[in-house]
């Protein structure tokens, strides 16, 4: 079934005649090296997101949700263990081919927005088609489409310092969706805004999940994460929940 806004609603991925995950992740650790000591930043992971999932990574600061969050983004390969994403083997990638499987499969929003301020709203949007070598009329109307999603097409030709902060992470949340991509990534994506505006920010991905996008939030605030259908929790480098965010335990 195809959804508005272009997302296919599946709720698996088949790969030949076996119906696997949108992602997963097997045994997944990653170590650094500091000084003398090896620090396990993940130590054992396995996690499985299916398409059209609305999914919280939850954890306070050195939990290692942030080292889940870049090898879930591609921008981090495991030390160990494997991460199978969209069928590809992500750990088996060289650099470049990691770059442009994360440049089409990954749609990024950050806390910060990360807008370019001498370009319009439509051309940060753009932006990602440019690196894929899109032609200007198509990029041009795939961006007017993303930003319509996020109902921001009429400020199309503004640029970042004549939005306000929800206006700039909706044109985020646009380039995020412009690539079509398998899943947005979302780190501490109301951290700069009020919580009126993060409510609306919240409400949007509502939608966006609700028309088919797979979502996945990273955050330490609880009552971002309970936005999700699904949460999960990480202490010291391991899954410590994963479950409804209903459910979620308050310790």
């Amino acid at each position: 079934m195809v959804c508005q806004g272009g997302y296919t609603h599946k709720s698996l991925v088949q790969v030949g005649s076996r119906a696997v995950p949108l992602l997963e992740l097997q045994g997944v650790t990653r170590h650094y090296r500091l000084g003398g000591h090896v620090v396990r930043a993940l130590d054992g992971i396995d996690l499985s997101i299916e398409q059209g999932e609305y999914v919280s990574i939850m954890g306070p600061s050195g939990s290692g949700k942030s080292t889940l969050m870049h090898l879930v983004g591609c921008l981090d390969t495991p030390t160990s263990g494997r991460y199978v994403l969209d069928g590809v083997d992500v750990g088996a990638q060289p650099d470049d081919k990691l770059a442009t499987l994360r440049g089409r499969k990954i749609g990024f929003v950050f806390q910060t927005f990360n807008l370019l301020p001498r370009l319009s709203a439509r051309a940060n949007v753009e932006l990602p088609l440019v690196y894929q070598g899109m032609r200007g009329s198509e990029r041009a109307a795939r961006a007017l489409e993303a930003l319509g999603q996020v109902e921001l097409q009429h400020r199309a030709e503004h640029r970042p310092n004549e939005l306000s902060g929800g206006e700039r992470q909706r044109v985020a949340i646009a380039r995020a969706l412009v690539v079509r991509p398998s899943i947005v990534l979302a780190d501490e994506p109301t951290g700069n805004l009020d919580s009126r505006v993060g409510q609306e920010i919240l409400a949007l991905f509502d939608r966006l999940n609700a028309a088919g996008a797979t979502l996945v939030v990273v955050t330490h605030d609880a009552g971002v994460a309970r936005r999700a259908r699904r949460v999960v929790r990480v202490r010291d480098g391991k899954k410590v929940y994963d479950g409804p965010s209903a459910e979620m335990p308050t310790t």
